[in-house]
């Protein structure tokens, strides 16, 4: 069995190689994930749901980050942090049973191993603030696990 983790990782080079390669969606589906998930049907419907949400997503998230990266073009953000950050907000918007704090901490995570020394802080920074915006938006839909630390939250907003 793959872990999440994992799961992302393998995510995170899709949509690299998507992004390299000017791809074509189902072809990465079929020759990076399907391969790497074949023994775990779970884990691979969550990578391909997951893959295909952040393509689905892509401008919005964007949008999302260019609002939080002032004085910043996305373009110079290096692409492995720009792939984790779409990631985690399309996780933070599309899947109401993945707790905010674990998509970010998965982000820094796969940053950590992936990206360069100071993506970590950085992706954090981001999603921090990322996510003090959408919860004061109401655009954060979450329910069962994914609930769990918003109370904190909710009330570092309404202070």
């Amino acid at each position: 069995m793959t872990t999440r983790r994992e799961v992302r990782e393998r995510v995170m080079q899709a949509l690299y190689a998507f992004e390299l390669g000017g791809g074509d969606a189902a072809h990465i589906i079929r020759t990076l994930l399907k391969p790497q998930l074949a023994e775990d049907e779970a884990g691979l419907r969550f990578a391909e749901t997951l893959f295909l949400r952040v393509l689905d997503r892509r401008e919005e998230a964007d949008a999302i980050i260019a609002t939080h990266t002032e004085n910043w073009d996305l373009s110079r953000i290096a692409l492995i942090d720009r792939l984790l950050l779409r990631m985690a907000i399309t996780e933070m918007l599309a899947f109401e049973d993945i707790p905010p704090k674990v998509s970010i901490n998965e982000a820094i995570e796969v940053a950590k191993r992936y990206s360069t020394e100071k993506s970590g802080k950085f992706i954090n920074g981001i999603l921090d603030a990322v996510l003090l915006d959408l919860q004061k938006n109401g655009r954060l839909k979450k329910s069962g696990r994914g609930l769990i630390g918003m109370e904190t939250l909710r009330d570092r907003v309404a202070s």
